[in-house]
């Protein structure tokens, strides 16, 4: 079974850490930041992407913690 991808998107009073697929927020915090720290977190474990979203919603960026056969070279997350 393959892991889900992390997704850091905009929520209500700051900015969440979604499951993809999923209907609940896994995490909620106040900055964007904090976010992707937990977000990274969870896709290092599970070996998957982390997927961040801008405040309108759009991909603003990607990391793949999983067995990618083509890996990024920049490594800013």
């Amino acid at each position: 079974m393959k892991s889900k991808n992390q997704h850091v998107v905009p929520a209500k009073n700051g900015w969440a850490v979604k499951g993809e697929g999923n209907k609940r927020n896994t995490r909620i915090t106040r900055t964007k930041n904090e976010a992707i720290e937990i977000a990274r977190k969870f896709a290092m474990k599970r070996k998957s992407e982390l997927v961040i979203h801008n405040k309108d919603g759009k991909i603003s960026d990607n990391d793949s913690f999983g067995n990618d056969p083509f890996p990024r070279r920049d490594m800013k997350h």
